[in-house]
């Protein structure tokens, strides 16, 4: 069992620094090789730095697939941590399969594109949804610091996928894509290491919970009971809203990404910006903009008003859905001067952060005060797993966009994103009956 008592870093359990840097490797190497994606596939065979030479639409297809089943593998993930290693165990496994996954996709070949791809959906199974859910098992029930930890693991992760795209877009766009994924490479490895370090400051934490000398092991025995199933209920209601949060989001890698590449005036000051930095704007802003925004909703609370985290997401819904009215924008400008300016790719990254900063880390709080701890990694699979959902939903309109034109899907994405956070707001009184007061008795 932990010491939730022993020395503290900035007035956090130790362990939440180990987290923190693992994740930000881990999603170093994920974004890295993420903003070189799609433009490897499309890059011609012929050209200095050959990629595959496919279509837009063949890119995004098959971009789609794969980080739906990145997250989708968040499932098996969970129900190993739950059934057979614990989490601490399964988020080591996960980094062994991110490392070896990462160094063969800097081989080139379309067999070892293809085969490091499985190893990194088979690594982020087994790590995303136990880290996380690590990271909640560092604060005692009802430990007021339990949101903010979630917020310091949250910039992690974006002070990775700021650095990423930088570094492994330049390396990869400029002299060989294949030693952008290895430098992702170098990243996962560098987390691995600091994971293995740092096992002494997460004794107790992840464990497998079938020991029977673990605290919680007649957990396990026990039915749940009516309130935590209602629990569970509104967390499957959340998860819809996920869905329709990362379908929009995850434009980014994909179809937003092409745009920035093919359709987007890059010229500043005489040098062209790569395509793949615009990956990091969305970093860059929540890294600026997190304290800010984190900020307002405790004045928003202090002042008696609605503050849960169902409420966040879906005004982090709504505002994200404002960004791509700027998208709107900038298809308008490409349709009638063959080009469209930066800028509106800059807002529209702006508003996709702020949503995000919004519904995203509060997301993860959320499931780890209403998840029963019988089933604590698997519900966290489930809501990574609708991130995967949310990400095919995302290739999907990608895909459509090429046929159907990039102004139509934007529009599209508003009006859909719009109306469904509304929706949720409407229904928010009745789905935090549902709740039992959790989230008052954490925070």
């Amino acid at each position: 069992m932990i010491d939730r008592q022993q020395k503290t870093v900035f007035g956090h359990p130790p362990g939440l620094m180990i987290l923190f840097f693992t994740e930000l490797w881990e999603r170093f190497s994920y974004y890295g090789m993420r903003a070189l994606f799609t433009l490897f596939l499309v890059a011609e065979t012929t050209a200095e730095n050959p990629g595959f030479g496919w279509t837009n639409a063949q890119a995004i297809e098959l971009y789609g697939w794969y980080t739906m089943l990145v997250y989708l593998s968040s499932v098996p993930g969970g129900i190993i941590a739950d059934r057979w290693l614990g989490q601490r165990k399964t988020v080591f496994l996960g980094g062994v399969l991110l490392c070896l996954g990462h160094g063969i996709l800097a081989l080139e070949g379309v067999t070892s594109f293809y085969v490091g791809c499985a190893f990194i959906i088979l690594g982020v199974g087994c790590l995303k949804p136990n880290i996380s859910s690590m990271v909640g098992g560092l604060y005692r029930q009802g430990d007021k610091r339990r949101d903010l930890g979630f917020y310091i693991f949250y910039m992690g992760i974006n002070i990775g996928g700021f650095i990423a795209p930088i570094l492994c877009g330049w390396v990869g766009e400029t002299f060989n894509w294949h030693y952008g994924f290895g430098l992702a490479a170098i990243g996962m490895m560098i987390g691995q290491i600091v994971y293995m370090y740092g096992q002494k400051y997460l004794r107790g934490v992840g464990d497998y919970v079938g020991k029977k000398t673990h605290p919680d092991y007649q957990v396990l025995k026990r039915k749940l009971t009516s309130v935590e199933k209602d629990r569970i209920k509104v967390l499957l209601i959340s998860f819809l809203l996920i869905i329709f949060f990362w379908g929009a989001f995850e434009q980014a890698g994909g179809l937003m990404n092409l745009y920035a590449k093919q359709k987007t005036d890059r010229m500043l000051m005489g040098w062209e910006v790569p395509a793949s930095w615009f990956q990091s704007l969305n970093s860059f802003f929540i890294i600026t903009l997190a304290v800010l925004i984190g900020g307002f909703w405790m004045k928003w609370k202090a002042k008696g008003r609605e503050a849960s985290s169902l409420f966040k997401m879906a005004i982090g819904l709504l505002i994200m859905s404002w960004g791509f009215l700027f998208m709107r924008f900038a298809a308008s400008d490409y349709q009638i001067a063959g080009s469209s300016p930066m800028y509106w790719l800059v807002l529209a990254y702006l508003f996709h952060t702020i949503g995000e900063l919004c519904a995203s880390p509060v997301s993860l709080s959320f499931i780890t005060k209403l998840a029963p701890i019988k089933y604590a990694s698997i519900i966290m699979g489930l809501y990574w797993a609708a991130t995967g959902l949310g990400n095919k939903l995302a290739a999907f309109l990608g895909q459509y966009a090429q046929t159907a034109g990039e102004k139509e899907i934007f529009t599209g994405i508003f009006i859909t994103c719009s109306i469904v956070a509304i929706l949720v707001i409407l229904l928010l009184k009745k789905l935090k009956k549902l709740t039992h007061g959790a989230e008052d008795k954490e925070t």
